[in-house]
């Protein structure tokens, strides 16, 4: 009996532009906007403001913070860092595993890598939305896009899907080392935390996405690890888009009104993204910092994502194995 094909290993990530030029940007907006997960209106009514007025005006404004990212040697962290996360599972995983990974917007495109698993006759392939809170806007999406390929193969490899790890003891462990770590290297206690987690319109958890669960459940695991009480922390969320009702409080008015009660430092966790990236680095590092001083506060702390820190490559490393359980 010949030797079994190693098991495939896709992490899937929500994508960067190719680079920061309008034209790349448009692109990727382009392909963002138009999933009708994330923007759950019919096309009839979406389209002709996505095409009239956010394609026309917002790809300019994206690309100009996107150009404060951009690194010429690594691109965009997000990308940098989804691939070093790959990288580094591959070396602890070892030649039983081949380790891979993709973007639902933009590239590696899910369809390009799923199809060099299926030409490589991978038998068994165990799939990780890299989203630790579910929502259908990231994890049901990226499924979408990986099943709609499949449907289009002979070959389909036997799957697995790693479940949100919104309270997985790996998950936890490793988003508190490095909280650990980046309060040590403080110069001061910072007097409020905040937990600023991604958005999603108030209607879609009303019509039954769980995001919001999840993240409370997040949020109290790493609370009782600190051992914090109520009013020393907040839940917060940021990244709004268009003009509805979203999950509130808003992570911007919760600066604001901190700064004006006369808080002086807030330490920012954004433990919804294992990877630094836009919405951690400029709207959290450069906009929200400057919108809390301008309201009177003093020092705003951001704390790095997972990235390819050890303990997370180890922690995420344990996910999987967990889900081989069988397979090896």
């Amino acid at each position: 009996m010949g030797r079994r094909s190693p098991i495939g290993v896709l992490l899937l990530q929500l994508g960067s532009p190719d680079d920061p030029s309008i034209r790349s940007v448009r692109r990727y907006l382009r392909e963002f906007l138009s999933d009708q997960r994330v923007i759950e209106l019919p096309r009839w009514k979406w389209y002709p403001i996505l095409y009239g007025i956010v394609l026309i005006r917002r790809p300019a404004q994206s690309a100009a913070k996107y150009q404060l990212i951009w690194d010429r040697e690594k691109g965009f962290p997000l990308k940098y860092y989804t691939q070093r996360q790959a990288e580094e599972l591959q070396r602890k995983l070892g030649e039983r595993f081949r380790v891979a990974y993709a973007m639902r917007y933009g590239n590696p495109a899910i369809a390009s890598v799923v199809r060099d698993f299926v030409r490589d006759t991978i038998e068994r392939m165990i799939v990780v939305p890299l989203y630790p809170q579910y929502s259908a806007t990231t994890t049901a999406s990226a499924l979408d896009r990986l099943y709609g390929t499949l449907m289009g193969e002979r070959w389909v490899p036997a799957l697995r899907v790693v479940p949100p790890f919104f309270e997985h003891p790996a998950y936890i462990r490793a988003q508190t080392t490095i909280m650990r770590e980046t309060l040590s290297k403080l110069s001061e206690v910072p007097e409020k935390w905040i937990f600023s987690f991604h958005g999603i319109p108030q209607r879609y958890a009303d019509a039954g996405d769980p995001y919001p669960c999840h993240v409370e459940c997040t949020v109290r695991a790493l609370v009782e690890c600190f051992s914090l009480h109520p009013g020393q922390y907040v839940v917060a969320y940021q990244s709004r888009f268009g003009r509805e009702e979203w999950l509130r409080p808003y992570t911007d008015e919760v600066l604001r009104s901190l700064a004006r009660e006369g808080v002086r430092s807030v330490f920012v966790i954004t433990p919804g993204f294992v990877a630094d990236c836009l919405e951690t680095i400029d709207e959290i590092g450069r906009e929200a910092r400057d919108l809390f001083r301008e309201a009177g506060g003093v020092e705003l702390y951001r704390c790095p994502c997972l990235n390819d820190h050890p303990s997370w490559i180890e922690g995420l490393g344990s996910i999987i194995l967990e889900e081989a359980a069988g397979w090896l």
